[in-house]
């Protein structure tokens, strides 16, 4: 990630909890710590992010300080050490049993599989484990606290005049829009987005469908063949691939239905900042989907079995046949993403955490 600003190094003796990123490449993990440690700041929590790959002006701190972690911050018997990967893990279990450092380690978990017997010992030796969902503390063998990810709701939220945010992203307003948002790959589902559009948009002239996201190089083939099928189908200006942006909030703001076709997810958060722009949702039943996603009397969007084209057109196709139903939906969305999802709430529990092991 390039540089954002001016260089935000703090010194180590105004901290009391490390969030180690020891992955250079963006990732889910690395955005959620990008996210959350000025949110935390400004709850009063004196946290410093270390290792490569984040904004300069994130509150960090160096490799060199950590010869320093032998002296606890003033007021406290010990730091916190929160990894999200094992080779965070393993390192701060090192500083802590072998050079007898003053850490406390916090880990928080997203995998959804059997651990191998590696990840294991090392969860074992955590002073504390976080869960992102309920299906992710299922894997644990260990104590487990169960913190789901939080959204910023003020970036996520509607916008006042939904014709003027389409407008601004270049669309028709009198068009009605459904968005795919995230790395265009198998495991998300691409595909069985782009042939439920296929399938449905013709039969529906007043719908065009948006991809957003990058692919890899490894995954450009797949968005080719993707963008084929849309060429034969003669859909090619209805379904639409607009590529990667940071104003991501914007392109939320234009959309009528959001569509989360994955067939696997560590957690995602992109149902989560739909429902928070007010937006309906349409999401197969993976990840924490099932624990972010309300159904019932105060829905919010439908869910569907993974990998199901037709479960996928069929539901699609039923919300963008009901105008009312899916006003209804937006608005039970925003409602129940800024009560429960927040991501000042996520850094009050994780706050509570930190608390808990002193």
């Amino acid at each position: 990630m390039g540089d954002r600003g001016q260089s935000a190094l703090v010194d180590i003796s105004d901290v009391e909890i490390i969030a180690p990123n020891f992955k250079k490449r963006l990732s889910g993990v690395t955005s959620t710590i990008i996210q959350l440690i000025p949110v935390q700041r400004a709850l009063g929590q004196r946290i410093a992010a270390l290792g490569p790959g984040l904004p300069s002006d994130l509150p960090h701190i160096g490799f060199a300080d950590l010869v320093k972690l032998w002296r606890a911050p003033s007021g406290k018997r010990f730091r916190i050490w929160h990894a999200r990967r094992n080779i965070e893990m393993l390192p701060a279990i090192l500083m802590r049993d072998i050079l007898r450092m003053k850490l406390k380690i916090v880990f928080t978990s997203a995998s959804q599989r059997k651990h191998s017997g590696w990840t294991k010992r090392l969860v074992s030796r955590m002073d504390a484990v976080i869960a992102t969902s309920g299906k992710t503390a299922a894997y644990l063998e260990v104590q487990n606290t169960v913190i789901l990810h939080g959204i910023d709701t003020n970036r996520f939220s509607p916008p006042a005049d939904k014709a003027q945010a389409k407008r601004e992203r270049g669309f028709d307003p009198g068009k009605k829009i459904a968005g795919c948002f995230g790395r265009v790959r198998h495991q998300k589902g691409t595909d069985v987005f782009v042939d439920s559009m296929i399938r449905l948009l013709p039969d529906r002239p007043d719908w065009i469908a948006i991809v957003a996201g990058r692919a890899t190089a490894q995954h450009l083939e797949f968005e080719k063949g993707l963008k084929a099928k849309a060429a034969a189908a003669g859909l090619s200006d209805r379904i639409l691939f607009v590529g990667e942006h940071t104003d991501i909030n914007e392109w939320y703001r234009a959309l009528d239905l959001f569509v989360a076709p994955q067939r696997w997810e560590g957690f995602g958060l992109t149902p989560l900042e739909a429902m928070a722009t007010g937006v309906p949702v349409v999401a197969t039943d993976v990840g924490a989907f099932p624990e972010l996603i309300a159904v019932g009397e105060a829905a919010t969007g439908m869910l569907i079995g993974r990998d199901d084209a037709g479960a996928m057109a069929d539901a699609v196709g039923s919300l963008m046949d009901q105008d009312v139903l899916r006003a209804r939906y937006a608005a039970n969305a925003r409602a129940h993403t800024t009560a429960n999802f927040s991501i000042e709430g996520e850094a009050t529990k994780l706050r509570d955490i930190y608390e808990g092991l002193a």
